[in-house]
């Protein structure tokens, strides 16, 4: 098994370590990840300036770029090989509900899978890296039996899984679960520069709007690992039948 890894936090951060150190006996894995922090990154791809790859004393490989800047000339052009899998994270803070669409983490993952392979986004529900060895536990796990279960083999999946923050002993079963929704993110924190101009900060996201049963929120509140499988489609099917009679009716 051949695995790629990447992230949103850099390649430095403490979750990318502990994460090639748990897969790195189970496969064959190579990580290639930004040089900065590029967290709310989502799937953006940098096309107005040229992108550097540089080689960390570790063996990483490090990308003046975005999460998807580096699985797309990981998958294009660098490793020279087509991955079985791609894994992102550990994140420093979940993915969760409405965080997937702004996540690098996920754009990270989403971008291996829209060249048609396996990915996985992995995060820790809380900022902080407490417990990442129980985390990166998980990630272990859940690839094996993934492998095991032969399903490498079978069509793309995209996969978004949270952690919480505890003691692997202390984690509750994974269950399969949607995303849930937040609240409209907080008010935008305004400072003076030292020219006396306004500077604009954004804000926290909100609070969970839909963390019923069944959601990510309600799962990992409860201690349980959270899985949730994603698609790209982004059509409102529900609605086209509607919407294909509203503009008849204007174009006639």
């Amino acid at each position: 098994m051949k695995i790629l890894i990447s992230n949103d936090d850099g390649y430095q951060a403490p979750g990318i370590v502990a994460l090639h150190a748990a897969l790195k006996d189970i496969a064959d894995v190579e990580v290639v990840a930004p040089e900065h922090n590029n967290s709310a990154k989502s799937n953006a791809l940098t096309l107005a300036a040229p992108l550097y790859v540089h080689a960390a004393h570790n063996g990483f490989r490090y990308v003046t770029g975005t999460p998807a800047d580096c699985v797309h000339i990981a998958l294009k052009g660098l490793l020279g090989y087509r991955p079985d899998l791609v894994v992102s994270g550990i994140n420093n803070g979940a993915n969760m509900g409405d965080d997937t669409i702004y996540s690098g983490t996920v754009g990270a993952a989403m971008e291996a899978y829209l060249f048609g392979i396996p990915a996985i986004a992995f995060s820790q529900t809380e900022k902080g890296w407490a417990h990442i060895d129980a985390a990166a536990e998980v990630a272990r796990r859940l690839v094996l039996q993934i492998e095991r279960e032969r399903m490498l083999e079978g069509p793309a999946f995209l996969l978004n899984v949270n952690v919480p923050n505890l003691p692997f002993a202390e984690l509750q079963a994974t269950r399969v679960c949607r995303l849930g929704r937040r609240h409209s993110a907080e008010k935008v924190i305004t400072q003076d520069s030292p020219r006396g101009e306004t500077m604009y900060w954004i804000a926290g996201a909100g609070s969970a709007k839909d963390s019923g049963e069944g959601t990510d929120f309600h799962a990992t509140s409860l201690g349980h690992v959270a899985l949730t499988p994603l698609q790209i489609d982004l059509t409102d099917h529900a609605n086209l039948g509607a919407w294909r009679d509203a503009v008849a009716r204007l174009t006639n």
